[in-house]
C-alpha cells in the first residue's frame, strides 16, 4: 500500500474512493486548462473580434419571395366519370409536386433570362472587396452573344475622360462560350490582353470577346469593374439559388423564395419568373386553338372549292333553262332530303375527325389533338379523354424539361398518359363504328327520297340535284366558319389557370449575416481552437507530465516529489535549507523510516532510464538531508562513464572508486571530505576503459561491506538502467531503491524499463521519484506537493520553508477549498 494513502473504512465499498479519483482527474484536467488562460483568453477575444470584422465586412444577403397561387379547373361531367373509373391520376392537372418542378426548371428559368439584361455583372471597388451593383449602372455593357465570348473573367475599366477608357484584365480565370455549343465551356488557360484605351461606344474586338461600352454616370478617374456570363451558367446558378415550397402541406399555395445580396435583382427576376410561367401556361392552352384553327383553315380551303363549283353549276343551269324555284312538291322534298344531307354531312366530319384521332394516337402523335367538340362530338367521355391526354402531354413537355426520363415524376406521367391513350383508342374504335352505322342508315334514308325524286320532271330534278350540292357545302361551310370563330373566341378569353398571389418582395433587414449568432460563434471557436490545440497536445506529448498518471503506469508506489530548483545551487539541501525543494527533500527522509525500519544502517541506491533525468541530484540532496540529521552519510558515485559530482562539491576527480577497483588502494584513502559535516564522498574516478566489469568484481562487493560497518548511510549514485547493464547487480547490495524520473524530460515509454526491474527482474524494494516539478497539472499538484506523497503540504504553509508566490487563481482557489 502506498504511503500516506487515504484507507477505505472496513465494510464499506469503494466506490468512496473511485467517486474521489474521478473528482480529482476533472481537477486535473480543469487545471490542465487553466494554466493556459492567457492563450485562451487570447484567441477567444481574437474570435470576437473576427466575427465582428466578418460582420462588418461581409455582404449581407436579403431574401426576397413571391407567392403563386395552383388553381384546378373545374372538371366536367365526362371527366367526373373518367376519375371514378380510376383512369386519371389522383390529382389530375394541378400536380403541387409537378409545378413545383416546372418553376425550377432550367427552360423556365432560361427562358426568363432571355428577357432580363443579367449577363453582366458589375462591380465597384470597396474598402476591403469589391461589390456588385445593379440597376442604375455608371456604364452599361453590349455584348456580341452571336460569337464566341470569354466569360466568368473580371475586366478593369478606368474612365479617363468623358470619351475615353482603359481597359484591362483584373482577374485571369476565362472561360470560353461558343453559342454553338452552348453548354459546353472550354477553359482559357491565360487571357492575354494588354491594357488598351478605347473610345465609349466602340466596339472592343479580339479573337474571343466582343461588346461595346456606353457612359451612362460614370466619373473621370473612376474605376468599375464587369463580368461577362453566358444564359447557361446564369440559368443554372438561378436554378440552383431559387427555392420553391408550398406554404403548409394542404396548400396549393407556392412560396417562391431568393436568397441574394441585391434586392432589385432578387425582385425583377422572381417577378419575370412568375410572368414567364403563366405565359407558358397561357401558350399550353392557346395551342389547342390553334390546332383547331389549323384544322378547320385545312378543311374549309377544300369546302370553299366545292361550294364555288357548285355554286356556278347552279347558277349556269338556272340560266340555260330559266327555271330558278322549285314547285311546291319538289320543295317539300328538297327540304327532306336537305335534312338528312346535313346531318349526314355532320356525321362525316365526326368521322373524318375520329379517323384522324386514330391516326395520331396510332403514330403515337398526341401533341396536336383537337378538342371533339370543336367538330360536333358531343360525347363527354370522349371530350374528357382528349382533354386529359392533351393536358398530360402538355405536362410532360414541361416536365422533361428539366427531369430526366428516370425520375419518378416523369415515369408517373408517362403511365397516366399510356393508360390514358389505350383508353381513348378503345373509345374512338367504338365511336367510329357507330358513326359509320349511323351514316349507313342516313344513306339508307336519302336513296328512298332519291327514288320520290326520279318521278319529278327532268328539268325539275336536275335542279333539285344542283341546289342540293351547293346546299350541303354551304352548310359545311357555315358550320365551318361557326367553329373557327368559336375557337378563335377561346383563345381570346384563355387565361392562366395559377395566378400571381403576391409579387416579389424583400425583407428590409438582412437575413445574412447574423450578426450575435456569428459573434457566439467566434467565441466558442476563440474557445475551442487553444483548448483543441492543448488537447491535441497533451495527447500526442510522449513525456511525462502528469503525476497521476505516471502513478498509473508504473508498478511500484510513487513516493515522492521534487520541485524544480531554481536556485543556482545544485545542493538545495545544504545551501538553501528553507526552500521547498528542501522540504520535499526532508519529507522523502521521513518516509524513509517506514519504508525501511529498524535499520541502524541504510544503503540507498538511485538511478534513471537515461541521463539527465536527475539521479546525481537527487542522491546528493539525499546524502545531504541524512548528514544534517547528524547521520554518517558515504555518497558514493559509482557512474564510472559519466561522473559529475566531483564538479558539484568543487572536488577533483584524480581517485575514486575506479582507482580502488583496478588498483591495491584501499577504499579509505579515496575518501574525500565534502566539505559539510557528517559527509563524506568516494568519486568515480578516472573513466576506466571497462567499467562494467569493475564494479562486477568480488572485490567491489567486499568494500560495499566494509563501508557499510563504517557508516550510518550510504547512498548509492548509479549509472542509468536504461542504458547501462552493471546498475542490475548493484539492487542486491541496497537496502532501498529509487527510480527517478523526471517530469517533461523522461519518455512515457521509460516506465516499462521500471515495470520490467521489478516483474522480471526481481528487484525489491523499488520506488518511484518524480523530480523538477514545476507543471502544475491541478490542485494538490505542482511545485509544493511533493512533500512525500501527502495531501496536507502546501507551499504556502507560512513559518515552515520559504513560500513560492502562486498565480491569482490558484490562490483563490485554495481558499474556496
Amino acid at each position: 500500500m502506498y504511503p500516506n494513502t487515504p484507507q477505505v473504512p472496513n465494510g464499506s465499498p469503494s466506490q468512496f474512493v473511485v467517486n474521489q479519483e474521478d473528482e480529482i482527474d476533472l481537477k486535473v484536467l480543469l487545471f490542465n486548462y487553466l494554466q493556459y488562460w492567457p492563450l485562451i483568453l487570447l484567441f477567444a477575444f481574437l474570435g470576437l473580434i473576427s466575427a465582428f470584422l466578418f460582420n462588418r465586412y461581409a455582404t449581407p444577403i436579403y431574401k426576397v419571395e413571391s407567392t403563386v397561387i395552383v388553381e384546378d379547373e373545374n372538371a366536367s361531367l365526362g371527366a367526373d366519370l373518367f376519375a371514378s373509373a380510376g383512369m386519371m391520376g389522383l390529382q389530375g392537372k394541378s400536380n403541387i409536386e409537378n409545378e413545383i418542378g416546372i418553376l425550377k426548371s432550367y427552360t423556365l428559368a432560361y427562358s426568363t433570362l432571355q428577357q432580363l439584361d443579367m449577363n453582366v455583372q458589375y462591380f465597384a471597388e470597396g474598402f476591403v472587396k469589391k461589390s456588385e451593383i445593379y440597376g442604375n449602372v455608371p456604364i452599361y455593357v453590349r455584348v456580341n452573344w452571336d460569337r464566341k465570348q470569354a466569360v466568368g473573367g473580371l475586366f478593369r475599366l478606368e474612365v479617363l475622360d468623358d470619351n475615353s477608357y482603359e481597359l484591362s484584365i483584373e482577374e485571369n480565370e476565362f472561360q470560353l462560350f461558343n453559342p454553338a455549343d452552348p453548354n459546353f465551356k472550354s477553359v482559357l488557360d491565360e487571357l492575354i490582353f494588354e491594357p488598351s484605351i478605347f473610345q465609349f461606344g466602340d466596339t472592343v474586338r479580339t479573337e474571343v470577346f466582343e461588346f461595346s461600352v456606353v457612359k451612362s454616370s460614370a466619373m473621370p478617374e473612376e474605376v468599375i469593374y464587369f463580368r461577362l456570363i453566358d444564359t447557361p451558367s446564369l440559368a443554372l446558378k438561378m436554378v440552383s439559388d431559387l427555392s420553391v415550397a408550398p406554404t403548409n402541406k394542404q396548400s396549393s399555395i407556392l412560396t417562391l423564395s431568393l436568397e441574394t445580396p441585391l434586392r432589385r435583382k432578387g425582385i425583377d427576376y422572381l417577378n419575370k419568373l412568375q410572368e414567364t410561367y403563366l405565359q407558358r401556361e397561357l401558350d399550353d392552352k392557346n395551342r389547342t386553338s390553334e390546332n383547331t384553327i389549323f384544322f378547320i383553315d385545312q378543311q374549309l380551303s377544300g369546302i370553299t372549292d366545292s361550294l364555288r363549283g357548285s355554286e356556278a353549276k347552279l347558277q349556269q343551269y338556272r340560266s340555260e333553262n330559266r327555271i330558278f324555284n322549285l314547285s311546291q312538291e319538289g320543295s317539300v322534298i328538297f327540304q327532306r332530303l336537305q335534312e338528312l344531307e346535313k346531318e349526314k354531312g355532320l356525321n362525316e366530319i365526326n368521322l373524318k375527325y375520329l379517323q384522324t384521332l386514330r391516326d395520331y394516337l396510332a403514330s403515337g402523335q398526341t401533341g396536336d389533338l383537337i378538342a371533339p367538340s370543336i367538330v360536333g362530338t358531343n360525347d363527354p367521355l370522349l371530350n374528357a379523354l382528349v382533354q386529359s391526354l392533351s393536358e398530360l402531354q402538355a405536362d410532360r413537355v414541361r416536365l422533361t424539361a428539366n427531369f430526366s426520363e428516370s425520375t419518378p415524376q416523369v415515369r408517373d406521367i408517362n403511365a397516366r398518359i399510356q393508360s390514358t391513350s389505350k383508353a381513348l383508342q378503345e373509345n374512338v374504335s367504338s365511336a367510329i363504328g357507330n358513326t359509320q352505322n349511323l351514316i349507313a342508315n342516313l344513306n339508307g334514308q336519302i336513296r328512298l327520297i332519291e327514288s320520290e325524286i326520279n318521278q319529278l320532271p327532268e328539268t325539275e330534278r336536275k335542279l333539285l340535284d344542283f341546289t342540293r350540292q351547293f346546299t350541303i357545302n354551304e352548310n359545311i361551310y357555315i358550320y365551318f366558319l361557326q367553329k373557327k370563330a368559336e375557337a378563335e373566341i377561346t383563345k381570346a378569353s384563355n387565361i392562366p389557370s395559377n395566378k400571381i398571389l403576391d409579387f416579389a418582395k424583400s425583407g428590409q433587414l438582412p437575413i445574412a449575416p447574423k450578426r450575435s449568432l456569428n459573434l457566439l460563434i467566434g467565441l466558442i471557436l476563440g474557445f475551442i481552437v487553444p483548448i483543441g490545440f492543448i488537447t491535441i497536445k497533451d495527447f500526442l506529448n510522449t513525456k511525462i507530465e502528469d503525476p497521476k498518471e505516471l502513478e498509473k503506469q508504473i508498478k511500484v508506489p510513487l513516493i515522492g516529489m521534487i520541485g524544480r530548483n531554481t536556485a543556482e545551487e545544485s545542493i538545495p539541501v545544504l545551501n538553501n535549507p528553507r526552500s521547498s525543494v528542501t522540504e520535499s527533500f526532508r519529507s522523502l527522509r521521513a518516509d524513509l523510516s517506514y519504508l525501511s525500519p529498524q535499520k541502524d544502517n541504510l544503503t540507498l541506491l538511485f538511478t534513471s532510464s537515461i541521463s539527465g533525468e536527475g539521479k546525481t541530484f537527487v542522491s546528493m540532496n539525499v546524502a545531504s538531508v541524512f548528514a544534517l540529521m547528524g547521520k554518517k552519510t558515504l555518497l558514493m558515485g559509482l557512474d564510472l562513464r559519466k561522473p559529475r559530482i566531483a564538479q558539484d562539491f568543487n572536488l577533483t576527480n584524480d581517485v575514486g572508486m575506479s582507482t580502488c577497483l583496478s588498483s591495491s588502494k584501499p577504499w579509505q584513502e579515496v575518501v574525500k571530505p565534502s566539505g559539510y559535516e557528517n559527509l563524506d564522498v568516494i568519486l568515480s574516478g578516472p573513466i576506466p576503459p571497462n567499467p562494467a566489469e569493475l564494479l562486477l568484481q568480488e572485490k567491489f562487493g567486499k568494500i560495499i561491506q566494509e563501508i557499510k560497518q563504517s557508516y550510518d548511510v550510504v547512498v548509492f549514485d548509479c549509472p542509468p538502467v536504461g542504458l547501462v547493464s552493471e546498475t542490475k547487480e548493484l539492487f542486491a547490495l541496497s537496502d532501498v531503491n529509487f527510480y527517478v524520473f523526471r517530469q517533461g524530460y523522461s519518455m512515457k515509454g521509460n516506465t516499462q524499463i521500471l515495470n520490467n526491474l521489478v516483474e522480471k527482474g526481481g528487484v525489491r524494494k523499488m520506488y518511484g521519484i518524480l523530480n523538477d516539478v514545476h507543471i502544475d497539472k491541478g490542485y494538490g499538484y505542482g511545485y509544493g506537493y511533493g512533500y512525500g506523497y501527502g495531501y496536507g503540504y502546501g507551499t504556502n504553509t507560512y513559518g515552515y520553508h520559504e513560500e513560492v508566490q502562486l498565480p491569482w487563481w490558484k490562490r483563490a482557489l485554495r481558499r474556496q477549498k
